[in-house]
């Protein structure tokens, strides 16, 4: 049973993806007091003038037992009401002990077996067919034999746990989305020896767009959805998202929300959508259970989900109709800087590269066009910054693999990082202890790092 609180606080994991800080922009101003809690003090939700304490926490990338404990410590808090998932480890942990946080804390998040049937995609895909919801052709790569068609091989799990990996999760690398070029098959052995597990092989659908459901579920029924068309993301051949605009499309609202009809969907869902030049039929690549990186632009379209998430958690009813304004714009400028980058620098074998110049124009036309940012904010600047010096940080950590000289700048941007994260006033910190199970991450939504090996 949860218990009464009198002081109602909600605790927020402190992410490097903007949506952590969309969620304290929304619930602070309510009278809601907002904790953040991160492994890393220079996550820009730290600096945030809407943060009211930060709260020191295991690494769940490395040690995802100490980190479920440590939530769970925190939600035996008495001002402590819910915790808002904004990465896949945080649904993992909260789904598989989702009893025992049901007994402090509100839980609206799915159960753990509903969670499975998300994080498996063999299971999604299947349940996508029963609701008649469009996939691509996907098959196990042991079972694709047509290779001579443009590919990719996908890890068939979101997340690298021991409850999907079994023996091989100590020494397996689950890996990315990797592209085949026709007439070139993988060495299936070795995918599979690397990976740990069978991945998947789909057609590949030859539209870098990627259309966005986005939904708040209560027990099988909606509560508010939205939708949104990525123009660009953080590569030229797709990724994270750096800039999209707000659409409503029937057929993608029909598709959405008959896949979560039929898993009895509980609490939030990005339902990930590519559309089949062929035929126009939206095709279904993953469902992210959590809140999304573009947090920020949802909220700015009037799609006010992280009040939406704390109204269904407290029981209180929407008081008018959820709506969102169509044909908005909004931009990550760091996913633009790397938009732009991959265009310069990078090639993706199946994925027509544009011309830097018009790449460039192109962006620059939208940024006067749609001048709405995730973190940009006059009256919260410092998450800006701190996104900013992180950025630095990430690039002069790149060139030091390189070159080894940079190292000293490398030092130099961390200091600075933690200056910019400790710029705060009027908030308490709080350590806990880590140790546990590792998990690893594969995903396309820019919540978390991917890829990561994990001691």
């Amino acid at each position: 049973m949860q218990r009464h609180r009198d002081d109602a606080s909600v605790l927020v994991p402190g992410i490097d993806a903007p949506s952590t800080v969309a969620c304290l922009r929304s619930l602070h101003p309510r009278g809601i007091r907002t904790i953040v809690g991160s492994e890393s003090r220079s996550t820009p939700a730290a600096s945030s003038a809407y943060r009211d304490e930060f709260v020191t926490l295991p690494d769940p990338e490395t040690e995802l037992a100490a980190y479920g404990d440590a939530l769970l410590s925190l939600a035996e808090r008495p001002s402590v009401r819910t915790i808002v998932p904004v990465r896949e480890e945080d649904v993992y942990v909260l789904a598989k002990h989702k009893a025992a946080f049901a007994d402090e804390i509100a839980t609206p998040w799915p159960d753990f077996e509903t969670l499975r049937r998300v994080q498996d995609r063999v299971e999604l895909f299947a349940a996508a067919e029963t609701a008649g919801v469009g996939t691509p052709e996907t098959e196990l790569l042991d079972q694709w034999t047509d290779w001579n068609r443009e590919t990719i091989v996908k890890p068939r799990y979101t997340v690298a746990s021991p409850t999907y990996l079994g023996a091989r999760f100590e020494d397996a690398e689950i890996g990315s989305t990797v592209y085949q070029r026709p007439g070139t098959p993988p060495d299936e052995q070795a995918v599979i020896e690397k990976r740990g597990h069978t991945p998947l092989v789909q057609e590949r659908i030859a539209d870098s767009r990627e259309f966005g459901f986005f939904a708040l579920y209560d027990r099988g029924d909606p509560v508010a959805t939205f939708q949104h068309c990525q123009r660009r993301g953080w590569e030229y051949c797709g990724g994270p998202s750096a800039y999209r605009e707000s659409v409503h499309i029937p057929a993608l609202e029909t598709a959405g929300r008959a896949l979560l009809s039929e898993l009895e969907w509980h609490g939030l869902a990005m339902v990930e959508f590519l559309r089949d030049p062929s035929d126009g039929e939206f095709k279904l690549m993953e469902i992210n259970p959590r809140f999304w990186s573009s947090l920020p632009f949802s909220v700015r379209a009037g799609a006010d989900f992280p009040y939406y998430y704390w109204q269904l958690a407290m029981d209180e009813p929407i008081r008018s109709e959820p709506t969102y304004e169509v044909g908005l714009g909004g931009h990550l400028l760091r996913g633009e800087l790397s938009y732009l980058h991959s265009v310069a620098t990078e090639e993706y074998p199946l994925v027509d590269r544009p011309s830097l110049g018009a790449a460039v124009r192109e962006v620059a036309t939208s940024l006067v066009t749609h001048p709405r940012f995730d973190y940009a904010a006059a009256d919260d600047p410092m998450p800006f910054f701190q996104d900013g010096v992180n950025l630095v940080r990430a690039w002069l950590a790149s060139r030091s693999n390189e070159d080894p000289e940079t190292e000293r700048d490398v030092e130099t941007a961390a200091a600075i990082g933690t200056e910019i994260g400790d710029g705060s006033t009027d908030s308490s910190e709080t350590g806990s202890p880590a140790d546990g199970d590792p998990t690893r991450s594969a995903q396309t939504d820019g919540g978390s790092r991917s890829g990561s090996r994990p001691r």
